[in-house]
């Protein structure tokens, strides 16, 4: 005989599209930490462990390592046309913001030399997208007269020339050597800092 439930006896509630996006915000999160730490090669188990998910939940909300990186990288890329925009900006502050993601991500680093190797069979097309998304938003604020100007690819092969000296341990060490590069190419940076569109 089983035993019916008693009527003031709840089950628990089916937190579904509040566990959905929660779980979202964690891969996305853990997705950022290990492709900071370790480029957009890293394997997605690693984001999966970190976030404290099997990967059946991320296959469910990221089809793809594609997906997974563009909502990562979105952020990087939303933060540097923002700063592109904002009134007032000059290229050099929007270069300190592109400089302090550079120095932060090394998966931000991977997207930027994508559209250098646009040649190249390997370059996946998120990555090509959103290079030219930092491209277009830094090329709005070059003067004509500027260094970055003076060929039509020079400016994103001073960005991938400045990305390759970010190396080292430490965002401290990456952003000395990445200010030390835009200086050694002759062009003035602002201060190294995230976007910071007053909301925060």
């Amino acid at each position: 005989m089983t035993q019916q439930p008693l009527r003031d006896e709840r089950r628990p509630a089916n937190e579904g599209r509040r566990a959905a996006a929660r779980n979202r915000a964690a891969l996305v999160a853990a997705a950022r930490e290990v492709y900071a730490e370790s480029g957009l090669d890293a394997p997605l188990s690693a984001v999966a462990r970190r976030a404290g998910v099997g990967q059946g939940v991320l296959y469910r909300h990221f089809p793809d390592r594609a997906t997974v990186a563009t909502a990562v990288l979105e952020e990087n890329v939303r933060q540097i046309e923002q700063a592109a925009a904002t009134d007032g900006a000059g290229l050099a502050d929007v270069l300190g913001v592109l400089t302090w993601h550079q120095a932060e991500s090394a998966a931000f680093v991977g997207m930027l030399h994508a559209k250098g190797a646009a040649g190249g069979s390997a370059v996946p097309p998120y990555a090509v997208a959103l290079s030219v998304r930092v491209e277009r938003a830094l090329r709005v604020l070059l003067p004509a007269r500027h260094p970055l100007a003076a060929e039509e690819g020079d400016l994103m092969i001073a960005v991938a020339m400045v990305s390759g000296a970010v190396t080292g341990a430490g965002r401290e060490r990456r952003t000395h050597r990445a200010l030390a590069a835009w200086r050694l190419l002759g062009v003035d940076v602002g201060p190294v800092r995230p976007f910071d569109d007053g909301t925060g």
